[in-house]
């Protein structure tokens, strides 16, 4: 079978570096893809963002299965365009991607169904978001509505802070027209999960939990980013509370969605709040995460290529999938500077090590040249350990990347610190 990845991240790099493994797979390209994913599979020279491009691509090459990474090609309709042209793609529909492309409709699907979330409310103009701010309770949390990279968010602890996101958001337009609404919704306490699942619109599939570490800083200190780091399992939540999440929120939005007459195919990705009233919404992304799913890919133990590919036919009932019992950690290098304004081109050293069996590198924004690799973006590298348990596999993810280095490097060294407070 022919495969397609759609992205160049380390998400994608993981997906695929997974998808090789499947005796069903023969041929895997990747688009863009990257220098460091070449090693998995052949890179593409067209865009995430060129649907028409990677449509006419799919159809001249036969591929027979398509992997959507990022989500902004599912926001813009590349499942739809797809479909039409009968090529098989595992994702949502533009309409049912809308859960993450606006979190006003998220918010609403939410409020309509029942699926505990923050309080919240909507601004198009700055000017009223200005005015209920003045007299709102603090920390409050602001949100760009649309698509932001996971940047958008902004944890004001002041009335000086959340002007300033509005401004950022409203005025300066940082966020693009993603900003052109902005979400206020009142700031949560507890510890967040980010929790997976496939769905095929009736079957549903929960992979295991993962926990990221959005803040740049280490004790969630700083600006948040797209992720600094994650490990799974979690010592933290036990079963119970593990079913809570599946039921109460993964079934209640596959429901939702078909109550809603959209029909929701592919990874449902919900961030969670575990507060003391229960878990509750912070958001929803219609993909896999990053960087969970580097996490998750080292301990899945199934053929990724036949779990996505019951999800289009709608027979996910028929696959199984176990997990390996050892925990992963994956620890995000990223770029001094990171996420604003960074610069690029500094020599990565220590690629060329050998860095243990148990251990993955997944290229997120790095670039080769004459043979030696150089950053290329925000994130750089993702690497991630599996260990007998939390405290073995972060010894390992770190010892690993105390054999990288590039300029200005920047890393959290407190990764899965939740987990090992609970286990302490």
């Amino acid at each position: 079978m022919k495969v397609l990845v759609i992205g160049s991240g380390a998400r994608e790099h993981a997906l695929a570096w997974k998808l090789k493994q499947s005796p069903h797979v023969t041929e895997l390209y990747a688009a863009p893809g990257s220098d460091g994913m070449c090693s998995v599979a052949t890179p593409v020279n067209i865009k995430a963002s060129d649907l028409n491009g990677l449509a006419t691509f799919a159809r001249d090459k036969k591929i027979d299965l398509t992997v959507v990474g990022p989500e902004d090609p599912l926001v813009e309709g590349i499942v739809d365009l797809f479909q039409k042209k009968h090529l098989r793609i595992y994702g949502p529909t533009r309409k049912a991607s809308r859960l993450e492309g606006s979190k006003n409709f998220a918010k609403d699907i939410m409020s309509r169904h029942g699926i505990q979330t923050a309080g919240h409310k909507m601004y198009e103009q700055p000017a009223p978001a200005l005015e209920y701010l003045k007299n709102c309770d603090y920390p409050v949390v602001l949100k760009a509505d649309g698509l932001a990279a996971g940047k958008g968010v902004t944890i004001a602890r002041t009335y000086e802070e959340a002007e300033a996101a509005v401004h950022e958001a409203m005025v300066d337009k940082r966020f693009g027209s993603a900003g052109r609404q902005v979400l206020i919704e009142d700031f949560l306490v507890g510890e967040e999960v980010s929790v997976h699942a496939i769905s095929d619109g009736h079957n549903i599939l929960p992979l295991c939990l993962a926990q990221d570490h959005k803040p740049v800083g280490e004790g969630d200190t700083g600006e948040n980013t797209g992720g600094m780091g994650t490990y799974s399992p979690l010592p933290q939540i036990n079963t119970e509370t593990i079913h809570q999440l599946e039921r109460d929120v993964i079934v209640q939005t596959i429901h939702a969605m078909n109550v809603e007459g959209e029909p929701f195919k592919g990874t449902l990705f919900a961030g969670c709040m575990m507060t003391k009233q229960g878990p509750k919404v912070l958001e929803y992304n219609v993909r896999f995460g990053d960087p969970e799913t580097q996490s998750i890919m080292l301990r899945m133990q199934a053929d990724l290529y036949e779990v996505l590919s019951a999800t289009i036919d709608g027979e996910l009932d028929k696959v199984e999938v176990n997990w390996d019992p050892r925990t992963a950690v994956t620890i995000v290098l990223a770029s001094g500077g990171y996420p604003r304004s960074h610069e690029k081109g500094y020599k990565i050293k220590g690629l060329e090590w050998e860095l243990g069996p148990d251990i993955q590198v997944f290229h997120a924004g790095t670039k080769k040249v004459d043979g030696d690799w150089y950053t290329n973006g925000g994130r750089v590298l993702s690497v991630s350990a599996l260990g007998a348990d939390l405290e073995d596999a972060r010894a390992k993810a770190y010892a690993a990347v105390d054999k990288i280095h590039f300029d200005k490097m920047l890393y959290r060294k407190d990764i899965g610190f939740r987990g090992l407070k609970a286990r302490r």
